[in-house]
């Protein structure tokens, strides 16, 4: 059974298609367990559907778990880290999904200093599609939530998968009041040293080659 010889991943679904394409292209050796981004919407909700899926996990995995969550999805204090640590598994070195992208390690704050734009990438466009329909469903003006972005100079388009045109159709398919500044075809290099070095750690805590 590949749950005695691989590590298990258990990631926010935001990131679904490129470490599946990771996996499929023969770049990252581990199982998959994916959690919906679309309770990114409320802390809470992450952690009641993201805890009772580690511990599912635990045991059916002696080689390990890594968490591909960033510090800042589960509130602004470490949470995630506590989280993490609570359950003795190793976490990505990241802030966030985008950061994930970017190289982890806070590159999201080096990419936008001075929180001005709106940072996408494929999985975090769906996301916003999906909450502007969640919201229109339950009569929340439009208006309302393009308010929430009015301070932003517009969006970076992050095109990990080599769509740069689709990227740029989802964007528009938004339509949440901002310009599409820049798309930046960045690939899978970065989230590639990121689940790495993870994966490096996750050997060194198990004690495994």
């Amino acid at each position: 059974m590949s749950q005695k010889t691989k590590p298990c991943i258990i990631s926010c679904s935001s990131l679904k298609p490129e470490i599946q394409k990771l996996v499929k292209e023969g770049d990252l050796n581990a199982d998959l367990v994916f959690v919906s981004k679309y309770f990114h919407v409320d802390y809470s909700l992450i952690e009641q559907n993201l805890r009772p899926i580690i511990q599912q996990n635990l045991a059916r995995y002696p080689k390990g778990i890594i968490l591909v969550y960033g510090d800042l999805c589960l509130g602004p204090n470490e949470e995630m880290k506590e989280l993490a640590a609570e359950y003795d598994v190793i976490k990505v070195d990241a802030l966030n999904c985008t950061d994930c992208l970017l190289g982890g390690k806070g590159k999201i704050s080096e990419a936008d200093p001075n929180h001005e734009l709106l940072i996408l990438h494929p999985g975090m466009s769906d996301f916003f599609s999906h909450v502007k329909e969640t919201a229109r469903q339950e009569g929340i003006a439009e208006e309302s939530l393009k308010n929430l972005f009015a301070g932003l100079k517009g969006i970076i388009f992050l095109d990990s998968l080599g769509d740069g045109e689709r990227s740029r159709e989802e964007v528009e398919k938004m339509d949440m009041g901002l310009p599409l500044l820049e798309t930046r075809a960045i690939g899978l290099e970065n989230l590639i040293r990121v689940l790495t070095e993870a994966m490096e750690r996750n050997r060194c805590l198990k004690g495994t080659n």
